[in-house]
């Protein structure tokens, strides 16, 4: 068995973390059945790439990635722009639908 690193021993104890903070959204009913059971399929996927790094061996390769972390990098940014893509678009959606709520009060002070 290899040795387990601390950064390791950090990751799976965020992710077992998260695992929890995921139950009590479900608990006070933020999330429902489908939500918590996509977001513990995540975190128990994030616990096993962190015990075992070497499953992602092939995707590294495949990719020409030298390193396990270049490729979390990558992975990384491109979830934080698809995440500020997709509030972006519903800030504006929000934002129009409030202006016309505005304008229809306005209107009918008028």
């Amino acid at each position: 068995m290899a040795k387990i690193l601390g950064i390791q021993i950090i990751g799976i104890l965020f992710g077992f973390f998260m695992m929890y903070y995921t139950f009590l959204h479900y608990k006070r009913k933020e999330f429902t059945m489908r939500e918590y059971g996509f977001w513990l399929i995540l975190w128990a996927l994030f616990i096993v790439i962190t015990l075992f790094p070497d499953i992602l061996d092939p995707i590294l390769k495949s990719l020409s990635i030298a390193r396990a972390l270049d490729f979390f990098i990558i992975i990384g940014f491109l979830f934080l722009i698809g995440m500020i893509f997709y509030t972006y678009t519903n800030v504006r959606a929000n934002q129009k639908k409030l202006e016309e709520v505005v304008r229809k009060i306005a209107l009918k002070k008028k």
